[in-house]
């Protein structure tokens, strides 16, 4: 003889569900607070040599004081493309500087006339004015045409 609050038919116990259910529920709908993270988009996408590419910064915090942007994954001094000052809004180039790149006040990278050797990563780093680093990279893909 099954216990009463077996079900006939499947053998579960309806109790079980309704576990489940109390303890998904809560899962299903508590989402820690999130805040939006830098982020970097090529625009475009992909692009034919000689033509000029974007590194669009997303969600870049307010308080920005520079803005440092490097060849590469990483933020490696020997591959610094340039700094940007907000305060001053002024730029000082690094190594890799080419004279081709424009920082724009927001954080964003413009690339004149990329060439393929162009393509790969780049980094954005931010410092805010409480001394906080935020990093975020973004890739070009050049094309021959």
């Amino acid at each position: 003889m099954e216990p009463p609050s077996a079900s006939p038919h499947r053998g579960h116990v309806p109790w079980q569900g309704l576990l489940l259910a109390v303890l998904v529920s809560p899962l299903t709908f508590w989402n820690l607070p999130t805040t939006a993270q830098l982020a970097i988009e090529s625009v475009p996408f992909t692009a034919a040599e000689g033509t000029d590419v974007l590194l669009l910064a997303h969600n870049v915090s307010e308080n920005v004081k520079g803005y440092t942007w490097y060849k590469g994954e990483r933020g490696i001094d020997s591959h610094q493309i340039s700094i940007y000052l907000t305060a001053t809004q002024g730029i000082i180039p690094g190594p890799a500087y080419s004279g081709r790149e424009t920082v724009y006040p927001n954080g964003s990278l413009l690339f004149q006339k990329v060439t393929l050797e162009d393509t790969g990563f780049y980094t954005l780093q931010t410092i805010s004015s409480d001394l906080q680093a935020e990093k975020a990279s973004g890739h070009i893909c050049v094309y021959r045409e």
